[in-house]
């Protein structure tokens, strides 16, 4: 494979510059030396594009944790505020409501007090009437003695 590069070599100087070069001519030793220093710097830059590269990775690993981090913050802050939104809804709702039920009780007993305050003195009436009846019957009584 190697004189097949050194022949293509050859070959393409001979057209290009019109030149004939043998195999043994110092041209030819450049040539390997610049070949070798290609092989060693793709190596090189190979070596240095996968640290790059794992060191890319790992940013984006990091960047990724980050960001996660961050969301979950950022949601668990929502979460609070949601959860003492809907407290203190409830606690306003919940105000609302007795103070609903209080005025409805109110005026259930309203609605009931005339009548109660009526039956109470039909109730006193009766009783002065009962007394009046027991003292007459006790009169009665004593004057047929």
């Amino acid at each position: 494979m190697a004189d097949d590069k050194i022949e293509a070599i050859i070959k393409e100087i001979a057209a290009k510059h019109g030149i004939a070069v043998g195999r043994d001519d110092p041209i030819l030793i450049l040539q390997t030396i610049n070949e070798k220093l290609m092989r060693d710097s793709a190596v090189a830059q190979q070596a240095i594009l996968n640290t790059f590269k794992e060191e890319l990775e790992d940013i984006a690993h990091r960047w990724g944790d980050d960001a996660k981090n961050k969301a979950e913050r950022t949601l668990n802050a929502a979460l609070l505020a949601s959860r003492e939104e809907m407290m203190k809804v409830m606690q306003e709702g919940a105000k609302v409501a007795a103070e609903s039920v209080r005025r409805e009780v109110e005026a259930g007993i309203s609605k009931i007090a005339a009548p109660i305050r009526e039956s109470k003195r039909v109730a006193f009436m009766n009783m002065a009437a009962a007394i009046m009846t027991v003292f007459t019957a006790g009169l009665v009584l004593w004057a047929s003695l």
